[in-house]
């Protein structure tokens, strides 16, 4: 993918960094959330799914309570990320209101993303959101989370919503210009990265640490989040959110910030994660109509074409698809444990509430989460 690709881009996610929205620590900037909020909405407009990672819940959090320095006890981060993080969605609410666009804040901790059953929950409903025009507004889950569980930092989580979603596109904002060859702060000569491949070794000699000391982040951990982000094969760029206009000028191919190029294309990226990072724990025997729908019309498995089912696994879980010769045809991440599978194979998705009680989902498999073998 190219800059001037990035107006094709169907999905992108947003972070925006603490020091930004608080204003260097001084109050949330809300001037600077009105002009990005209007962006966003602009792209909206155009048909984009936008997913808004906010950094600042504990930036905004010291503000409030008078503190003038980043507490260093977890129970005292967390309580300032609760304080803070009702300003901080009252204000993005507030200004997505003025754009006749709804948001949804989003709570997310690392065992959300890391146990298979809570991923595909937490993915459901970020895609439910966006099937119904809502912006969800996500942040760590500062509150309740604990330093063993914690993301580390919202570039992380902007890079991992990104893989959740398959997102094109991760814009990261940042109070510095981009990523530099050499510390602009030390070396005048510094020069801008204007693009480079996320994989170039020279990124881990140039990223440094968090300069404003508000949040967890530093370029190191933005690199860090570009090389997540292109396992699903996201492109990244990293920006100051201060110049004008700019997630516009962004998503317009303009050549602003430092331009971390995945090393694959998405579909490659998504087959690479699933055939080959996570192991097998079941087979799906399908019928000839599945597999036709499949191979050739790019379907969801739906439990009707399904004649069996062997493993003991669960929601979220990676199996196998084979034909009835036993020939693998695809793999996926499943919606329904082998117990329920073995209720519902064969019938229809509007039989599973009677079968068992309740209905998840309508797809075994869905198709985002399915790859051909």
């Amino acid at each position: 993918m190219s800059r001037a690709d990035f107006a094709n881009a169907k999905r992108v996610v947003v972070k925006i960094g603490s020091s930004l929205l608080t204003n260097g620590g001084q109050g949330l900037n809300v001037a600077a959330i009105g002009h990005w909020v209007a962006q966003i909405a602009g792209l909206k407009q155009h048909g984009v799914d936008v997913i808004l990672v906010s950094s600042g819940s504990v930036a905004e959090g010291m503000s409030r309570l008078n503190l003038k320095s980043r507490p260093s006890t977890l129970h005292e981060l967390q309580a300032a990320a609760s304080v803070g993080q009702m300003g901080l969605i009252r204000n993005f609410e507030n200004n997505f209101r003025q754009h006749n666009l709804l948001t949804a804040q989003v709570l997310l901790t690392h065992d959300d993303l890391s146990d298979r059953q809570r991923y595909l929950n937490a993915r459901s409903t970020l895609l439910t959101l966006l099937q119904l025009d809502v912006v969800p507004v996500i942040n760590e889950n500062d509150a309740v989370t604990t330093d063993e569980i914690r993301f580390g930092d919202n570039d992380t989580l902007g890079a991992l919503v990104a893989n959740l979603l398959e997102a094109e596109l991760l814009i990261i904002l940042t109070d510095q210009t981009g990523l530099f060859d050499a510390d602009p702060g030390i070396n005048p000569e510094a020069k801008l990265i204007s693009s480079t491949r996320v994989t170039d070794q020279i990124l881990d000699k140039v990223a440094g640490g968090s300069r404003s000391g508000l949040g967890r982040g530093g370029m190191f951990t933005k690199v860090r989040a570009a090389r997540l982000a292109a396992r699903s094969g996201a492109a990244t760029v990293i920006v100051s959110g201060k110049i004008d206009n700019v997630i516009s000028r962004v998503f317009g191919g303009e050549a602003l910030g430092t331009y971390l190029i995945p090393d694959a294309e998405p579909d490659v990226a998504r087959k690479r994660w699933l055939a080959g990072q996570l192991q097998l724990k079941g087979t799906l025997t399908l019928d000839a109509g599945a597999v036709k729908q499949l191979k050739t019309a790019g379907k969801s498995l739906l439990a009707v074409g399904v004649t069996g089912a062997e493993g003991d696994f669960i929601r979220g879980d990676l199996v196998s698809c084979v034909n009835k010769e036993g020939k693998e045809i695809a793999r996926g991440l499943v919606n329904y444990s082998a117990e329920e599978v073995l209720k519902i194979a064969g019938q229809p998705s509007q039989a599973f509430v009677s079968l068992l009680g309740y209905c998840d989902e309508k797809e075994l498999i869905h198709r985002d989460n399915l790859v051909l073998m």
